[in-house]
């Protein structure tokens, strides 16, 4: 069995990196989903992305 080492944690979301960013991004109720303006999406069936 292979053997794994935990060196730290951390949190990347669509609000941001870090925990405590993060979890006050989420505290105002506010998504961070947003409609693809970034390239062409007509084709997809999914238009809105959490970036």
């Amino acid at each position: 069995m292979r053997r794994v080492v935990v060196t730290g944690l951390g949190l990347v979301s669509p609000f941001g990196m870090g925990f405590e960013h993060s979890w006050k991004e989420l505290l105002t109720g506010r998504s961070a989903a947003k409609r693809v303006t970034e390239f062409e999406v007509e084709d997809l069936a999914c238009k809105i992305a959490h970036v």
